[in-house]
């Protein structure tokens, strides 16, 4: 499984990603002969090799000509990607990071994201620093993104609403529920665009384990100097068979729950992004008979998990604890039976070796449908498992 983590150690912009992504191997020739299907006039991705803090890394700059930029509306922006001649996938992606910089400028400005009227972010060059993100992260062949925490900055940025304090409101609500930093640079260290990128593009936030380095890109910002080196730092990497990954438990005491909602709270629970949710019976203070619920799930899920706890349950605090996991490579295969295709679940363990378990709802769905017992479904599946060779 192939990942590119962001170590985003100063930050985030829509052009230190572009270099990164250059820096890391990514055409640009390819990156430039995509953009041309923006049809915009006007401007020009220069690429060159320069050092921020004795680093060499590449600075990808998006140089415009004379002519006034125009502010666009959400819709005039769709439709100038849209038309663009993108493969579904970078054009959804593309599309997603405008979207969330609409919704976050609308609940800064108290509108609805159609009626935002971008102006930095409508323009030409964050039109290429967007699409040029999805062009590359194709050409890299879509990689699982991983990021850790997020340098913010510190002090003041101009834009064209006036002198804003750093982080910009709209970087601040891109980043909810992201692990950040405040301070490590005296400047505006993350951009709303960089922000939108990389939450639209990450699937989950936290530092990395189990990874094998392959490539290290590094793209410079426009500024050089400050207290760290300006720069963007991508690393493409392998993860290990046997991946060990941060997570959090979530627990609390329940004695006073109706254990008719118990079920519902785990179901809840899961479908909000748990990796597991298990009740524990126990005795509490007074002798009294309780229950300890607890739910595993990923850093960046603590806040809506959380908030779910208190919402459908009595507790009046939430406890929470940082652990690690080495999980097995897993996925999912239909393995043909006589009673129709059933998926099951194919582990990978350290010497090579499958490990293969039917999914119950599938067997108990089956079994329904077909009026059989669930015992004679399984037989079946652990017969054709025998014979399986996993194709």
């Amino acid at each position: 499984m192939t990942i590119l983590y962001y170590d985003c150690f100063s930050g985030i912009s829509g052009d230190m990603h572009l270099g990164a992504l250059i820096d890391l191997g990514v055409d640009p020739e390819r990156m430039r002969a995509g953009l041309a299907g923006l049809g915009l006039p006007g401007w020009e991705l220069r690429v060159a090799r320069v050092s921020r803090g004795g680093i060499e890394a590449t600075r990808a700059e998006v140089c415009l000509g004379p002519a006034r930029q125009p502010a666009r509306h959400l819709a005039e922006v769709a439709e100038i990607i849209q038309r663009a001649g993108l493969s579904a996938r970078a054009q959804g992606l593309a599309l997603a990071v405008f979207q969330r910089l609409a919704e976050a400028e609308g609940r800064v400005h108290g509108c609805p994201p159609e009626a935002v009227h971008f102006h930095e972010v409508g323009a030409v060059d964050a039109l290429v620093d967007v699409v040029g993100a999805a062009l590359g992260l194709e050409q890299l062949g879509w990689p699982r993104v991983v990021a850790g925490p997020i340098e913010l900055g510190s002090g003041y940025a101009e834009c064209a609403h006036g002198r804003l304090p750093v982080p910009a409101p709209a970087t601040l609500e891109l980043l909810r529920a992201v692990p950040t930093r405040l301070g490590g640079q005296p400047f505006e260290a993350t951009t709303p665009t960089g922000a939108a990128i990389l939450t639209a593009a990450a699937e989950r936030f936290g530092e990395p384990a189990g990874l094998a380095v392959q490539r290290i890109g590094y793209g410079a910002g426009a500024r050089d100097g400050g207290a760290l080196p300006n720069l963007l730092r991508l690393l493409l990497a392998q993860a290990w068979p046997s991946q060990q990954a941060d997570l959090v438990e979530l627990e609390c005491n329940l004695d006073d729950l109706s254990p008719e909602l118990h079920p519902f709270v785990i179901e809840r629970l899961l479908a909000a992004g748990a990796l597991d949710a298990y009740l524990v019976p126990v005795v509490m203070k007074k002798g009294r008979a309780g229950i300890l619920l607890r739910a595993l799930c990923e850093p960046h899920q603590v806040t809506t998990l959380t908030n779910l706890l208190f919402a459908e349950t009595t507790t009046l605090g939430v406890r929470r604890r940082s652990l690690w996991r080495t999980a097995l490579p897993r996925s999912i295969a239909e393995l043909p039976t006589r009673f129709g295709p059933v998926p099951v679940k194919v582990a990978r363990l350290p010497d090579g070796r499958r490990r293969v378990k039917p999914e119950y709802e599938a067997c108990r769905a089956l079994a329904l449908a077909q009026g059989l017992p669930l015992v004679e479904v399984y037989r079946e599946v652990e017969r054709r498992l025998e014979e399986w060779d996993g194709e």
